[in-house]
């Protein structure tokens, strides 16, 4: 293996350095970095990916994940966020200006004046489509994505779900498909799921466990979530992700804090 300072090193990773430093010019933060790694990957990553999976799709230049692709290619992030959200918007047969007005905010307090119409005109190709491809969606995501940022969609997922005060069963459903094609547990799932959508049993969900724990499992099952939901995991994703991570932790905490005082453990 090269080291950093070989030749070899620069050579194979020469685009993803060129764009890394053009996204931070551009974006004046570690966001930008990512967002140039993720693009200069792509040179090498569609060459791999065309190798060893089947991503083709038809011959129909209107298809849907062609379009993704086409996107994906160039915008990347912002699309694979549009895909998953109008999915989530559509679920339970309405799309609501809460849920419009929750993707805006999210993507203005991300990209700042780079939110532009043309995103929201992305978000309505998905909306319009009556069969949004999301295996092949989720497949591709999950293979540019670390574990790490793929807990922060569902995340932002079920924030889209909320965001006109109650999440419904098809909402939670359409989430649970998505973080399945994502590679994310049932565990998982179920803590962030239960941080929205609360019953009798939720703090024990949030922290991966069922009610008839012993109290050695309650604290061992919180010192596991709260180093697995750390914000400093995602810290270099961005100013979104980490306020996302800094709500769940927010949430395991206060969940553990509920047992104690339910258990009156110290």
């Amino acid at each position: 293996m090269g080291s950093f300072s070989s030749p070899f090193f620069y050579s194979k990773n020469l685009y993803r350095i060129i764009f890394a430093i053009g996204g931070f010019l551009l974006f004046r933060s570690i966001w930008g970095v990512i967002i140039g790694l993720f693009v200069g990957g792509l040179f090498d990553v569609d060459n791999k990916r065309r190798k060893s999976q089947n991503f083709r799709s038809g011959t129909n230049p209107e298809d849907l994940f062609d379009f993704y692709q086409k996107r994906a290619s160039s915008y990347d992030i912002a699309t694979m966020l549009m895909a998953l959200s109008a999915s989530v918007m559509k679920a339970d047969g309405k799309v609501l200006r809460s849920e419009l007005n929750y993707v805006k905010s999210f993507f203005q307090s991300q990209f700042g004046n780079r939110f532009q119409k043309e995103h929201l005109q992305v978000l309505k190709r998905f909306l319009d489509s009556s069969n949004i491809p999301l295996e092949k969606i989720c497949q591709d995501i999950k293979y540019r994505m670390q574990a790490e940022v793929r807990l922060q969609l569902i995340h932002y997922l079920f924030g889209i779900a909320k965001a006109d005060g109650d999440v419904s069963t098809s909402e939670i459903s359409q989430i649970q498909r998505i973080a399945i094609l994502l590679g994310v547990s049932n565990m998982e799932f179920d803590s962030i799921k239960n941080m929205f959508y609360r019953n009798v049993d939720s703090d024990y969900k949030i922290l991966g466990i069922d009610a008839n724990a012993t109290d050695d499992e309650v604290k061992k099952a919180y010192r596991k979530m709260a180093i697995k939901f750390h914000p400093d995991k995602v810290a270099s994703m961005g100013e979104v992700h980490e306020k996302g991570a800094k709500e769940k932790f927010q949430q395991i905490q206060e969940a553990y804090e509920a047992i104690k005082k339910q258990r009156g453990l110290n």
